[in-house]
């Protein structure tokens, strides 16, 4: 069948890892043997396509949304078909088997900053391939992948595309589909093998600067801490010449930097938020992905793009669960007028834009 174009398609398709966050606030991380206590729960939205796709529905995008992916045939698996349903979202690849239960994280999350610790059961994320997937019988314009690193069948290894995910992307991209990918943040040399061969079949690759350092082979924050923004560029560099076809993206607690196949890079800082206004990380890297794949979507530049990402990131540090921050598209942009941006990380940031 021949392929149709991006432009004559609509709407995202968002693939991978569905799971139930299970938030909760504890007053501080014990050490081995210790007791720390639980002060409040909640149970929220977990996983790169769950969250990116309820993102951009309480965004309110005309656009369609489409999830695809694997759930347990079980009480979790039922609430996120659930949400589908809640938010328009057509989950006629999202599956449910019998063979595994639902993904589900436990989320411990500390109140003084929000920092989080993860225990996760990877359930029924780790059986799915993507190979009852038709890009042929969906219109969308974007197929995001994610969390590479954690899908078990995707991640195993393909004799001619290095991935059983970088084949997916590539089927995507035949179809007429441009392709979006996100890795989960994990300690390990995994990056290389299983990252890489996705890359060459991108075509807007969004990371964490621990991401993009681990793939790329750089590292990203000097010994204080500070982010080494000359080892950002080079890194984002790197994953273009990795194969990457139109954009890097990188995010980070500081804001967000893009740079595309041109060699034109972006900078945009986050929002100067009070302590006391972030209840919880979880999800804002998702947050972020998807303000940018929005602006994408509809074809801005990226200054917007990265603005919309920071503000939508911000939503979501209101609430201690991902998705439970967003609002609407005009009061999530309004946050802007509210907080203002942090000052630039670099001279050039001022302009928003800086030809390498």
């Amino acid at each position: 069948m021949k392929s149709k174009p991006a432009s004559a398609r609509n709407g995202l398709l968002a693939g991978g890892n569905w799971i139930i966050d299970q938030v909760k606030l504890i007053d501080v991380y014990p050490r081995p043997e210790q007791l720390a206590n639980i002060r409040s729960q909640a149970q929220g939205t977990g996983g790169a396509p769950y969250n990116v796709l309820v993102d951009l529905a309480k965004l309110g995008v005309a656009f369609p949304l489409f999830a695809a992916g694997l759930v347990g045939k079980d009480a979790l698996g039922e609430r996120i078909l659930r949400d589908c349903r809640k938010f328009k979202i057509d989950a006629r690849f999202l599956r449910a088997t019998a063979e595994a239960p639902t993904s589900y994280t436990d989320v411990m999350t500390e109140p003084r900053g929000g920092r989080r610790t993860f225990f996760h059961n990877r359930g029924a994320n780790s059986l799915w391939a993507g190979e009852d997937l038709d890009f042929d019988k969906v219109n969308a314009r974007i197929f995001h992948l994610g969390y590479l690193l954690l899908l078990d069948a995707l991640d195993a290894s393909d004799r001619k595309f290095g991935t059983k995910a970088a084949a997916l992307l590539c089927a995507a991209q035949e179809a007429g589909l441009k392709t979006s990918v996100d890795v989960v943040s994990e300690d390990g040399d995994r990056f290389a093998h299983i990252v890489a061969p996705s890359l060459k079949y991108v075509d807007y690759c969004i990371l964490n600067e621990i991401e993009a350092g681990k793939t790329a082979g750089f590292r990203l924050r000097q010994p204080d801490g500070k982010l080494d923004t000359v080892a950002l560029r080079h890194a984002a560099g790197a994953l273009l010449q990795m194969g990457v076809r139109e954009l890097v993206v990188i995010h980070f607690p500081e804001g967000g930097f893009a740079r595309t196949r041109k060699g034109e890079d972006y900078w945009q800082s986050s929002l100067n938020l009070p302590p006391k206004y972030i209840a919880g990380m979880a999800g804002a890297g998702d947050a972020f992905c998807a303000g940018v794949l929005l602006g994408l979507h509809q074809g801005w530049d990226l200054k917007p793009c990265l603005e919309t990402g920071v503000c939508v990131a911000a939503a979501s540090l209101s609430e201690p669960t991902c998705t439970g921050g967003v609002k609407p598209l005009k009061p999530t942009l309004d946050l802007a007028k509210k907080y203002r941006f942090r000052p630039p990380l670099e001279p050039e940031m001022r302009a928003g834009k800086r030809a390498s």
